[in-house]
């Protein structure tokens, strides 16, 4: 091959390559920016990029600047984690991450593009998030599954502790049946309509004497709906509606309360005394298990850490 061949050769990748690079550009892509390898961990790299990208995402969510050797450290143990998951099978899918994704929108009242622009504004790319999320959720469903027999919390355990703090482990809870009903109120309405079907509420509850009665009444009531019938415990319902429901005698309705649906109530039709979790001993048991949860989650990365390959610069 003739020198002046070589010399068009060249000059032919050269017109291709700017060629490239203006159409990335006039379609408003921006080449990824050169990343720097700042540590190999079992020979998967943490770059620049990762790294910066994490401090972000940290401090938009604690508002507190993370050192930069704190950061690494997260990253090189989200690593261990993902491939000490994926040795027992657990890897979740893309669907998987984007309904993790979509879960926490939905949880900050957002909807996932909401959420993307509101990473990108701060210059958080979404993968950064999803890929913290990826970690917390394999590694949760790792620990709880290994070690699921030394995670239990005993009964005595739990009434020892809730007798050190004065609660009486005879105390009674209590089971409930429930039947929550709505008078539907369209979005939008007037203040006028709805504070109507708070007065057909009031009018309804003062006639209901039975959970027989009310599915007789809201069955065929337009724009009325009541549910099935669903068991819940102390420790399930919060304090307040607890309180409402002790106050309710048994085949009356709860008093109206509005919501998105429209004006809603709960027939009250069984409360019987149970032997199951006051919500003081459920909180105590919540608490051991998560303390315990804690101290193996430790354990287990620190011993995967030491016997991983960590190389950093």
């Amino acid at each position: 091959m003739t020198t002046m061949m070589l010399f068009h050769r060249r000059l032919r990748s050269l017109t291709a390559g700017c060629a490239i690079a203006l159409a990335m550009l006039a379609g408003g892509i921006s080449p990824l920016p050169a990343q720097q390898v700042a540590c190999m961990i079992n020979g998967e790299p943490i770059t620049s990029l990762d790294i910066e990208q994490r401090t972000k995402l940290n401090f938009l969510t604690t508002r507190k600047q993370m050192p930069r050797q704190e950061v690494i450290d997260e990253l090189i143990s989200d690593k261990v984690k993902i491939k000490e998951a994926k040795r027992f099978g657990v890897d979740p899918s893309g669907s998987d991450l984007d309904q993790a994704y979509a879960g926490m929108s939905q949880r900050m009242r957002l909807t996932p593009d909401q959420l993307t622009k509101s990473l990108e504004s701060q210059g958080v790319r979404p993968e950064t998030l999803k890929a913290r999320l990826k970690a917390e959720m394999v590694w949760g469903s790792l620990v709880r599954g290994r070690f699921k027999e030394s995670l239990q919390v005993g009964e005595k355990d739990v009434n020892a502790a809730a007798e050190q703090g004065g609660e009486s482990t005879q105390v009674d809870a209590f089971e409930y049946k429930l039947q929550p009903i709505v008078l539907i109120v369209p979005r939008g309405s007037a203040q006028g309509a709805i504070d109507q079907r708070r007065k057909e509420a009031e009018s309804l509850r003062e006639r209901v004497q039975s959970c027989e009665q009310a599915n007789s009444y809201f069955k065929s009531m337009q724009n009325a709906a009541i549910r099935d019938i669903i068991t819940k415990t102390s420790a399930d319902i919060p304090g307040p509606l607890r309180e409402l429901l002790d106050k309710t005698p048994v085949g009356r309705l709860t008093p109206p309360e509005i919501t998105k649906q429209g004006v809603e109530m709960v027939a009250l039709c069984e409360r019987k005394p149970t032997k199951v979790d006051t919500p003081k001993k459920r909180e105590i048991r919540e608490k051991m298990y998560a303390q315990k949860y804690e101290a193996k989650s430790k354990s287990y990365l620190n011993d995967l850490r030491k016997a991983a390959m960590i190389e950093c610069r």
